[in-house]
């Protein structure tokens, strides 16, 4: 159960806030638990949504490989409830169930081409305590994306740092769409949303 209850959407009364979820939703299927927590706070809320656009949704990295980035930096870390998030949009982003299902033995899957493979990488290291991520990572990743490229798949790993640390935290609770998808794909390699349910 959820360490602080999410705010019921008749509970929040700014329209910079409801907008931006009428957006999450086109992109999710349903408002983030994470954000009506936080909604608390509408300057952090927005502050964060701000930050999260501009890291996941612009730059010029392919935008399932983002999804799949911050989903191993989650399966790094052991946050289930952005592992949930992360399968369900890596999954909505294109990447199959299969392509999930491989993310640990991304190293030899046939799934992934050698630039993935740089890129998850350091997403596993960077999710790790003591962080991993060594020159030699960082110089694999500049064979196949330019310095601003890293700087955007650096961006992805480390927004979710945050994000794991505060749904760990608080015991976010998982939403079905996302808990669904997870099962589906994740399911058989054990996953189960742990303290999010």
């Amino acid at each position: 159960m959820a360490h602080l209850r999410p705010l019921e959407l008749d509970e929040v009364q700014d329209e910079e806030i409801l907008a931006a979820w009428k957006e999450g939703i086109k992109k999710r299927g349903f408002v983030v638990n994470a954000a009506r927590t936080m909604a608390r706070r509408p300057n952090i809320l927005k502050a964060y949504t701000k930050l999260n656009n501009v890291v996941m949704y612009e730059g010029t990295v392919d935008g399932q490989l983002k999804m799949l980035l911050t989903l191993a930096r989650s399966l790094a870390s052991g946050c289930r409830y952005c592992q949930s998030h992360m399968t369900n949009l890596s999954n909505r982003y294109g990447a199959s169930d299969e392509k999930i299902q491989a993310l640990w033995e991304f190293e030899t899957s046939d799934l992934f081409s050698d630039a993935e493979r740089a890129a998850i990488r350091v997403a596993f290291k960077a999710g790790q305590l003591p962080n991993e991520t060594s020159k030699e990572d960082i110089d694999e990743l500049l064979k196949y994306f330019d310095e601003g490229e890293v700087i955007e798949i650096v961006a992805c790993i480390c927004l979710f740092g945050w994000l794991n640390c505060w749904n760990e935290t608080l015991a976010t609770q998982a939403e079905d769409v996302a808990v669904e998808a997870t099962s589906r794909i994740l399911g058989g390699q054990g996953w189960e949303p742990g303290k999010h349910a």
